[in-house]
């Protein structure tokens, strides 16, 4: 470990620029997962989930009241995350290595 905390270490998910996209995305985050941390920089939220995150292309829709394409519309958010990262047409996810 370099310096992490260890409740922090193991978690993974999105980095995602501030805005109306992303506090649907968060949302849905928080729909499906437990344990979710957000930290709001400001300019950007950064989600963390212990080892495994998922968020669903249905479950943003719901929060966000529209469409939206995976993939395609995430990466436009997304500036960077922790994990690996996965992604179809109905979900993503990040897991932790």
């Amino acid at each position: 470990m370099t310096g992490q905390v260890p409740e922090i270490y193991d978690r993974v998910g999105p980095v995602l620029l501030s805005g109306p996209i992303a506090n649907a995305i968060v949302a849905a985050i928080k729909d499906l997962n437990q344990d979710v941390i957000v930290v709001d920089r400001g300019a950007y939220i950064r989600v963390l989930v212990p080892q495994y995150c998922v968020v669903t292309r249905s479950a943003i829709e719901m929060h966000l009241g529209r469409s939206f394409r995976f993939p395609g519309e995430l990466e436009t958010v997304m500036s960077a995350f922790k994990g690996s990262f996965q992604l179809n047409q109905d979900d993503a996810a990040w897991r932790f290595a």
